[in-house]
């Protein structure tokens, strides 16, 4: 009695000399790891993914705590001993005590999902609201590259930032100033804004 062998799939690689013989195991294995290291991929410092991904440090900086209304700061004590976060898109920046940046904030909404120029998720942009939900302002102790530097905090920069609310009130608005343990940067252009109709679920 004659046994056939069965034939392995052939590997082709674009540019080689010749294929590859593989088993049908190792081309399942192959597969896999492709696979898994597509839906590994990074988003990135600035988060280029189609919906906001929160770094590690900043998923537990965050964890527990509830986003800053500014309308309701002045009329709750108890909001001042409590920690929050924002967006906001910085107005103006000056020099803080001890070394601190004081940045002035127009706050923003972060958009359910973030605007992508097509299918690719390098196109993807933090998204957030392009009208303003309130002020506030910031005490920020700045990395060596966020301070200086051609991506340093500036006009127009976008920060998330995590802090407590100061019993003092900035003198100029008399908007509430967070002393933050916690921020993250996007330099202008990095991310995108639109409108609140556009931010909209498509029914």
């Amino acid at each position: 009695m004659r046994i056939r062998a069965r034939s392995r799939p052939v590997l082709e690689y674009p540019g080689s000399a010749g294929t590859l013989n593989c088993s049908p195991y190792l081309t399942a294995l192959c597969t896999a790891c492709g696979a898994l290291t597509l839906s590994c991929r990074s988003a990135g410092p600035y988060g280029y993914s189609r919906v906001y991904t929160p770094t590690g440090d900043e998923a537990k900086a965050v964890s527990g705590k509830t986003e800053l209304d500014t309308r309701n700061v002045p009329r709750s004590p108890d909001q001042r001993t409590r920690a929050f976060w924002a967006f906001g898109v910085v107005t103006h920046r000056s020099p803080g005590p001890g070394g601190a940046a004081y940045v002035a904030l127009s706050l923003r909404t972060l958009a359910p999902q973030n605007q992508c120029r097509s299918n690719d998720e390098d196109t993807c942009r933090v998204t957030v609201s392009d009208r303003e939900t309130g002020r506030a302002h910031a005490l920020v102790t700045l990395t060596a590259e966020d301070d200086l530097g051609e991506r340093s905090v500036a006009l127009g920069s976008l920060l998330r930032v995590v802090g407590s609310v100061a019993e003092d009130v900035d003198p100029s608005d008399g908007s509430a100033i967070l002393r933050t343990t916690f921020y993250r940067h996007w330099p202008r252009g990095f991310y995108s804004a639109t409108s609140s109709s556009a931010q909209a679920p498509k029914r």
